[in-house]
């Protein structure tokens, strides 16, 4: 997913918005949604890209961790998903050299998830 974010450490980053990507990847039981073909057993992934959208576009943050985590909560708070995984790049980095992005992985799950 890419979205424009106010994200830096700098109060001059975080002044304008600038692109970003975004993968959420989640882990659930998928066996009743294969078996049924029914989408109220699995994961409203329309649902999940607002959700990271609005995270993203209307928040404020310094650091790509601070993105990462507020996602992956969120996730695991509104789906049923059992853990996620969740990566996050800045395409556009202030640093003095020429690098294509900076970016960030977690992996989080759900409390007395298994699997």
């Amino acid at each position: 997913m890419g979205f424009d974010a106010h994200v830096g450490v700098s109060d001059d980053e975080r002044s304008v918005r600038q692109p970003i990507e975004l993968d959420v990847e989640m882990t659930l039981d998928l066996g009743e949604a294969g078996r049924t073909d029914d989408l109220g057993a699995t994961v409203d992934y329309g649902a999940v890209f607002r959700l990271c959208r609005d995270l993203v576009e209307l928040g404020e943050f310094r650091l790509l961790e601070a993105v990462a985590e507020r996602v992956a909560a969120e996730v695991l708070a509104t789906t049923p998903a059992g853990a996620v995984l969740v990566r996050v790049r800045k395409l556009h980095v202030p640093v003095d050299g020429r690098i294509e992005h900076a970016g960030v992985q977690i992996a989080r799950r759900r409390s007395g998830a298994r699997g």
